[in-house]
């Protein structure tokens, strides 16, 4: 299998990208209409998030045909054209595909809920027990994870929202189903798929209560998920060389990601894990309020790291997605500090050993959404847990705090591609309000030589033309500082030293305390960074504020 640690990937939510016939809502023609701005930023990948039929009760991560696009982003016609314009310019396209579960509007379900028994068993559906259900499982949605059919007296399994019907993988005939989906997308000229939660396909052979947590631990990285996913290579994109695709993982462990994405597996090309983001939750609680915690980020980014890089594994490196707060607004200072603090931690992200993914918007500096009412919010998991934390007694006011750090819909706000009244996105009313931070656009940062968008344009660059990026080794260099998140990257005799500054206080870096050549200027070439020049103290290298630098140590003559 072929490693794409040379790509860079952009994601796409497409209905905030861009509205080409002015409904409020992003669509296909939009992001063909894009693609001139997207090759000026450099990216190999475009990875559009559902694009298929859906009632978007979960903003299409609930298919009801897996065959059509949904009328509302475009044609299949739009999306053939879209895939060969890309094409032209250099870009692949690659579709975000749902397999754990369908919608319930889904013609299979709806079969089965006919009582069809060949249908009823695409599902998982179980008999309650002593009144109730199945088992005392959790939804990531919250609430519990079956849903009551009056007409069998049975449940079915939904891991997520309850119109979403979890698949039962352990059916040959679902299997078959979805190896057809795949290659009539490949056939379409797709170069890669993005596999939804796929590490939750296999279910355990039998239903129990969990005494000790939500249900997860019987689920995550289940009994046959290996096989699984190689039958899924063997039968689909596995035939089409080149074909690059990454599983969301959740929950899973640095030794399953390793066997997912390991070249020699014929798995998946790479992983998406989560660990990362979760340094921002109070005991575990996502829905809650607290700084992020900076030495438990490194920690995480060390281990995976290390692990991947020591074991041949393969990591899609990210920030920021459409289920995430923005990055900038979580871990930089999009206040005080926003083009320092957005180009050091995408240094800090791309720098690294994987496959560096770009959320859109991320590469001019957008910001969360800062809401500041109930009804401006549509994600379904944040309107949920409103009505969770209110019944809990919590505040209004604490509870849209929690809302405007966490909802997922903070990566959710169209594009600001402009300052015009519809910031260049639609030429309506927006499905849902643009944010509310003020002089952030794509224009503006086209316009200005020191922009987000031109460092993007080199952090890209300098990743294509540096073997020791795309192929050293890594390792973490100071690795309690309080402010500093520094790691050396080696190729043979080239070495690549990458120091951030996370913190609005300036700090030292010592090399000579960690054994690298004596700080002077003429051993460290500027490769990149945010700041003009190095700053140089008795040999210390002075750190400003949200300071990023990539320095190449110069061998001695």
């Amino acid at each position: 299998m072929k490693n794409f640690n040379d790509s860079v990937i952009y994601q796409i939510y497409v209905k905030s990208f861009m509205d080409s016939n002015g409904d409020g809502l992003g669509d296909i023609p939009g992001i063909t209409s894009r693609l001139d701005y997207l090759e000026k930023l450099g990216v190999d990948y475009l990875w559009l998030t559902p694009v298929f039929v859906s009632p978007m009760n979960d903003n299409g991560y609930d298919v009801a045909d897996y065959y059509k696009v949904d009328p509302s982003f475009g044609t299949l016609e739009d999306l053939e054209h879209l895939i060969s314009e890309a094409k032209k310019k250099g870009m692949g396209i690659m579709l975000d595909m749902v397999f754990n579960h369908t919608s319930t509007h889904h013609e299979w379900f709806q079969k089965a809920l006919k009582g069809d028994p060949k249908y009823k068993d695409y599902y998982i559906f179980r008999k309650g027990k002593d009144g109730g259900p199945p088992t005392n499982w959790m939804s990531k949605f919250g609430g519990n994870a079956w849903a009551y059919v009056p007409e069998f007296d049975e449940y079915y399994l939904h891991l997520f929202d309850r119109t979403q019907a979890d698949l039962n993988w352990e059916n040959q005939e679902v299997r078959e189903e979805l190896y057809r989906i795949v290659n009539f997308w490949l056939e379409k000229g797709v170069s890669g798929f993005r596999f939804d939660v796929v590490n939750l396909i296999s279910k355990p052979d039998s239903f129990m209560d969990d005494e000790i947590g939500d249900g997860r631990r019987f689920y995550t990285d289940g009994p046959k998920i290996h096989q699984y996913l190689k039958e899924l290579n063997r039968r689909s994109f596995g035939r089409v060389e080149d074909t690059i695709t990454v599983g969301e993982m959740s929950s899973t462990t640095l030794e399953n990601c390793v066997r997912y994405s390991h070249p020699d597996e014929d798995e998946l090309s790479m992983v998406f894990n989560f660990h990362h983001l979760k340094v921002d939750y109070d005991e575990g609680d996502k829905w809650s309020l607290m700084d992020f915690d900076f030495q438990e980020l490194k920690d995480i980014f060390d281990h995976w790291q290390s692990g991947m890089d020591e074991h041949g594994g393969n990591m899609a490196l990210f920030l920021s997605n459409h289920d995430q707060p923005r990055a900038l607004s979580r871990f930089g200072d999009d206040e005080n500090y926003p083009k320092e603090s957005a180009k050091m931690l995408a240094t800090t992200l791309h720098m690294l050993k994987g496959t560096p993914y770009i959320y859109q918007g991320e590469e001019f500096g957008m910001t969360n959404a800062y809401f500041t009412s109930i009804e401006e919010y549509r994600d379904v998991e944040s309107t949920n847990y409103y009505n969770i934390l209110k019944e809990e007694g919590l505040a209004e006011e604490k509870i849209l705090q929690i809302l405007q750090a966490k909802s997922r819909d903070n990566g959710r706000t169209p594009i600001l591609w402009n300052d015009d009244e519809g910031h260049g996105f639609t030429s309506s009313t927006p499905w849902i309000p643009f944010s509310r931070k003020e002089g952030v656009s794509a224009e503006r940062d086209l316009k200005d030589e020191s922009s987000i968008f031109a460092y993007y344009q080199k952090l890209i660059q300098l990743r294509k033309e540096n073997p020791v990026i795309q192929k050293g080794s890594y390792k973490m260099v100071d690795k309690n500082h309080k402010k500093l998140f520094s790691y050396l990257r080696t190729l043979d005799k080239k070495r690549v030293l990458v120091i951030s500054n996370f913190y609005a206080e300036q700090v030292y870096f010592d090399p000579a305390h960690h054994g690298l050549p004596d700080g002077m200027p003429e051993n460290y070439k500027v490769l990149l960074g945010n700041y003009d020049g190095l700053s140089w103290d008795n040999g210390k290298i002075s750190v400003r504020p949200y300071e990023t630098m990539v320095l190449s140590i110069e061998p001695h003559k």
